[in-house]
């Protein structure tokens, strides 16, 4: 009887834990990503400091072969795993880096992560370290600088097993005062929290 009961309980703690650590239904991104809150992003996304960052980097990066391209991404990707840093270290700790990063902690966990590129898609600010250098071979660059001036990318959203949140990244081009195309912008949104948020708003 002891044993049968031990297993029981064994059983029901591994229900428990399995329960405790699902994967919860995927929050309504229609309802909650709303003009209200694409305004909000837009709105420091469009400040001078993100301007003149941008205008900057594709005056210095200029005509860049994909060779070149290529050699700086590559060095990103290396540069994560080496106690040198110059690449990232200069990328970080450049003004518009602080400012996405003072963005980010503001937000209280609302933005994981938040970015900016160039013509190029190369990255010019980040409110903390991206995988790679370069995003230009991925939708986030080529759904909205490659499309057009008011091109916007919503992507699906994705399940983060480790921090056990839902998050998507919203994306779009960005324009200078003569709404000529300058490069692109991407936000991450927690949508666990956004939804907490609207919920707690209801």
């Amino acid at each position: 009887m002891k044993f049968i009961t031990s297993a029981l309980a064994s059983t029901f703690l591994a229900m428990s834990l399995a329960t405790a650590h699902a994967e919860p239904p995927q929050p309504d991104m229609d309802k909650l990503i709303s003009p209200e809150l694409l305004q909000q992003i837009r709105e420091f996304i469009s400040a001078e400091i993100v301007t003149i960052s941008v205008q900057a980097q594709n005056a210095r990066l200029t005509n860049l072969s994909q060779e070149k391209i290529d050699t700086l991404d590559n060095q990103w990707k290396a540069e994560r795993e080496a106690a040198d840093k110059p690449l990232i270290a200069a990328t970080l700790s450049s003004p518009l880096s602080v400012y996405l990063a003072r963005i980010q902690g503001k937000s209280l966990g609302l933005f994981p992560e938040i970015f900016v590129m160039d013509q190029n898609g190369l990255n010019v600010g980040q409110s903390s370290i991206t995988s790679d250098f370069w995003q230009g071979d991925e939708g986030k660059f080529q759904k909205t600088y490659d499309v057009s001036e008011d091109a916007i990318f919503i992507d699906e959203a994705e399940w983060d097993d480790e921090v056990k949140i839902w998050r998507n990244q919203v994306s779009f081009t960005l324009v200078d005062s003569a709404k000529k195309k300058i490069g692109a912008a991407t936000v991450e949104l927690n949508l666990t929290e956004l939804e907490r948020r609207a919920l707690a708003g209801s």
